[in-house]
């Protein structure tokens, strides 16, 4: 059995992103996974052109990501999350108690795969997950 390694790293600025990614760059084989904080969502093409300059796979948190030129993301609907909180906030207008109204979490993800990205990473998607997206960008 082979171990895959991991490099963890937090990043809280934007001056962060650069020598982490280099880090992960000179990884054998590696890949990177975008996870969902304010500082990666308002720094998401510099993380995408990074990613694509030192040809790393990279999975992001949010559809926007792909659509920006990442190679896929994978995460709940925002709009869909959003449409649910304005039922939630109608019932509360309407008088009900924040308290009163159930917990939710998200019901939909969807994935997003872009071959452009994967052309520029020079990576073949594998049909069968391309046929289980909800959208491929071309």
């Amino acid at each position: 059995m082979t171990r895959v390694g991991q490099i963890r790293a937090a990043v809280g600025s934007g001056a962060e992103i650069g020598p982490v990614l280099e880090a992960f760059a000179r990884e054998p084989n590696g890949g990177l996974i975008v996870l969902p904080d304010i500082t990666t969502m308002n720094h998401r093409d510099a993380i995408i052109e990074l990613a694509t300059r030192h040809r790393l796979p990279a999975m992001y948190p949010f559809r926007y990501f792909a659509v920006s030129g990442g190679l896929m993301s994978y995460g709940a609907d925002l709009r869909d999350i959003f449409r649910r909180a304005a039922a939630y906030v109608d019932h509360i207008l309407k008088g009900t108690s924040p308290g009163d109204l159930p917990v939710q979490a998200p019901t939909w993800f969807e994935l997003i795969m872009n071959l452009n990205a994967a052309k520029a990473l020079g990576i073949t998607m594998p049909p069968l997950l391309l046929a289980r997206a909800d959208e491929v960008i071309e």
